[in-house]
């Protein structure tokens, strides 16, 4: 627990609190210090539910997404080679379910919190502001989390990356209920194929695209090959990196019979991709 505490004061810069929640007396705060571990352990075996959040002056600097699963995970915060995109913090609150910190480089107000939140897939009914994250190392004391030998899940520290932020885009403004960006470009719902997306938003993009959502099913032609690469010319059409791609491409198809290994299946995306970028650049 003391290293997981070093880890979070990292992340948050050292400023930051633990708070204990009680459902029926309220919260109270105390400092995030390592002589009050035995404390807050003891608060958390009586019921007590143990929340941190960043202080107020560097609050807008943080954007929590709550009831995250691990499809989430995988498309919107790790790249395709299973590497996390930076400056998150991850944390699994219960089996399968998450709750990801993001640390970006500029202040973000309330409405683009909830712009991105929604974009992000986060619980519509968690809303932005004083927002509150289980604290990992401490149980989760929800009711229904309970087995049937009364045992709670542990918060668990999946990622953390103390040492990046997330490049967001800036907002200028909102026009036709998009919100236009700092380089003239516009939000995902509506750019175009020649317009160049944010890392970030490269991360949302599967679910966040220009033109209506696809999967590789809508795409099937007479053999695997020519599947995947009527898929990949869509989604390059539509913005996607090759590691989106790729990873749409592996975790799409069912059948790897010509491809067993990682290092065969990934020969014959990164050609595929590239054959099909030729075809667009053409």
């Amino acid at each position: 627990m003391k290293n997981i505490l070093k880890k979070l004061n990292r992340f948050f810069n050292g400023k930051w609190h633990i708070a204990i929640l009680d459902l029926k007396k309220g919260r109270w705060i105390k400092d995030a210090v390592e002589s009050n571990i035995l404390y807050f352990k003891a608060e958390n075996a009586n019921g007590r539910h143990i929340i941190m959040q960043p202080k107020p002056e560097i609050e807008p600097y943080y954007i929590l997404a709550d009831d995250i699963d691990v499809t989430l995970i995988n498309y919107q915060h790790k790249y395709a080679d299973g590497n996390f995109r930076p400056g998150r913090l991850i944390v699994e609150t219960s089996p399968q379910n998450y709750q990801v910190w993001i640390h970006s480089n500029r202040e973000l107000n309330i409405n683009e919190k909830l712009y991105w939140l929604k974009k992000l897939k986060s619980d519509p009914g968690a809303a932005p502001k004083n927002r509150w994250g289980r604290c990992p190392g401490f149980r989760n004391r929800k009711d229904i989390y309970c087995d049937s030998e009364g045992k709670y899940p542990l918060c668990k520290l999946i990622w953390i990356d103390w040492k990046n932020m997330t490049k967001i885009p800036t907002i200028i403004s909102m026009k036709d209920n998009n919100l236009v960006h700092q380089n003239n470009s516009i939000s995902p719902i509506i750019r175009s194929k020649y317009q160049k997306i944010s890392e970030f938003e490269t991360g949302l993009a599967y679910q966040n695209n220009s033109i209506s959502p696809i999967i590789r099913s809508q795409y099937q032609r007479k053999s695997e090959s020519e599947t995947d690469f009527s898929y990949a010319l869509a989604l390059i059409r539509r913005g996607y990196s090759d590691q989106e791609i790729e990873m749409r491409i592996r975790n799409e198809r069912l059948n790897w019979n010509n491809h067993k290994t990682n290092r065969k299946k990934k020969y014959y995306l990164e050609r595929t991709i590239e054959q099909a970028r030729r075809i667009i650049s053409y």
